[in-house]
């Protein structure tokens, strides 16, 4: 009997759960989307017990792939959408309302106003983030003080708050674990990365009680047991879902920097036991942590990625597939200068623009649907130069990028990207490292891997991307790239 990790990967899209071997090969894929909600201008929410169905689905087919093919299930790994945040009863399991996503802005106003009474600096010297709606706290209180009765069950410590992984192990575990991991309570801004605890400075000024909060574990540890498919199956690791990427991509070290292009693209860069302040709007942040001890992380954040594509594929319907981006990029010498600012939810790093919305410049009568294409396939690449610049602005300056994500299956993407950045890229051989960062975690919970050396062992190379971009080009682009984007600033 061969053993292996299950691994949930609950993303923004869609929730899937795989089961990796031992030496991290997919030997099992369950999928499943589901719906966005846009109740207003602005907000983006999921249905929770859509989030659970789908996840629990998932898990179910895994684990009855495993079963027939006589594996045994050493333990399970979770990764997750960051940020995205659930308040449910403790009594009834029941969420009071809908989880409030990570992209959703309806708390900007709230973010300015908290901003007057603790200084950007002060929060960031906490918390390592700034005043945004992107991040949990404000959810939170939104939540609580929105939703009818809401705030007397808070103070009754009958409510439980949470990101996705906390709410999914509450569920897991039919809940007898209220806990998550320390990359996930970082992006709560309730949470101090300094001292590992709960501020209470900053769960005052965002007026969230600390008898709703989980317990905060190492990315490795026990995080509870699954009875819910007739055996017991161990919790044991745990990550948000670009910490999980770094793991996955093996950033061990200071200066390793990976990139990872799902709905959003998300840049960390690992600063070790350092915790870099940045001074050009980026994030101070928490990379892993093992056995107590913190490895920090320098992060750029940006919302619209491939939700772009999506919106091409959805919305504008002029294409069919997300791979048609390819082969309509390659159809043009260039980009004709049409760019696509997809500021669909506000802008992230480096700017933290909630206001900002989408522009789409340069159109011409000849302006068709692959100049479109190529436009939105173009932002990316861009955005990323945008982190990359105030990295170097912050005098960090990486020589080479790993990347993963479903956008970097895109041959002509990534080697524009390498091109923008004027360093090398690489793809590895397995571009699921979220997924396969939560299952690594869970099998050095479970002893399959010793250490995270292990990692670094079955992590492959697919794809080494040399730039070949000219000087007069990248300057070209790059300066239509910042013409348009701000046209669409709001401060």
């Amino acid at each position: 009997m061969s053993t292996v990790i299950l691994s949930i990967d609950q993303g923004t899209t869609s929730s899937r759960t795989l089961v990796f071997s031992p030496r991290g090969r997919i030997l099992f894929t369950a999928q499943e989307e589901f719906p966005q909600i846009y109740p207003r201008d602005g907000w983006v929410e999921h249905d929770p017990e859509t989030i659970w169905d789908t996840v629990f689905k998932t898990l179910k087919q895994a684990w009855n792939f495993a079963e027939a093919n006589d594996h045994n299930v050493a333990g399970i790994g979770i990764t997750n959408q960051r940020e995205t945040t659930l308040v449910w009863n403790k009594e009834t399991g029941d969420c009071l309302y809908n989880a409030i996503v990570w992209q959703d802005r309806r708390t900007a106003a709230a973010c300015r106003e908290m901003a007057k009474k603790m200084p950007v600096k002060e929060i960031n010297a906490k918390s390592g983030l700034i005043h945004d709606p992107y991040f949990s706290g404000s959810k939170i209180a939104w939540i609580i003080d929105n939703v009818d009765g809401a705030r007397d069950l808070a103070k009754a410590e009958k409510l439980a708050f949470g990101t996705v992984d906390c709410f999914l192990i509450w569920r897991l575990t039919e809940g007898k674990s209220h806990a998550t991991d320390a990359t996930n309570a970082s992006r709560t801004n309730l949470f101090n990365i300094h001292t590992q605890e709960w501020d209470e400075e900053l769960l005052e000024l965002f007026n969230v009680p600390r008898s709703g909060l989980p317990e905060v574990k190492d990315c490795v540890d026990d995080f509870g047991t699954c009875s819910l498919l007739g055996e017991d199956i161990p919790i044991l690791g745990v990550a948000g879902d670009q910490q999980a990427a770094a793991i996955g991509q093996a950033c061990f070290e200071e200066g390793d920097i990976k990139s990872t292009y799902g709905t959003g693209c998300f840049v960390i860069l690992n600063t070790g036991e350092t915790c870099v302040t940045s001074d050009n709007r980026l994030l101070s942040t928490i990379c892993y942590r093992f056995d107590g001890q913190v490895t920090y992380a320098l992060e750029g954040s940006i919302f619209i990625a491939g939700a772009a594509v999506q919106w091409l594929r959805d919305e504008v319907k002029i294409i069919d597939h997300a791979k048609d981006t390819e082969k309509l990029c390659r159809s043009l010498d260039s980009n004709k200068g049409v760019y696509l600012v997809p500021a669909f939810t506000g802008l992230g790093a480096p700017h933290w623009d909630p206001d900002a919305r989408g522009g789409l410049f340069g159109l011409t009568r000849d302006t068709g649907r692959a100049e479109i294409v190529r436009a939105t396939i173009e932002s990316v690449c861009y955005q990323t130069y945008d982190l990359f610049k105030a990295m170097a602005q912050d005098g960090v300056e990486p020589k080479i990028l790993r990347v993963d994500g479903g956008m970097v299956a895109n041959d002509w993407m990534v080697q524009y990207l390498a091109g923008v950045l004027n360093i090398p890229v690489e793809r590895p051989k397995v571009l699921e490292t979220t997924a396969f960062g939560a299952a690594a975690l869970a099998a050095i919970g479970a002893g399959i891997f010793p250490s995270l050396e292990t990692i670094k062992e079955v992590w492959k190379l697919d794809t080494h991307f040399d730039p070949e971009m000219d000087a007069e080009t990248r300057k070209t682009v790059l300066a239509g790239w910042k013409t348009s984007v701000q046209k669409v600033l709001t401060d």
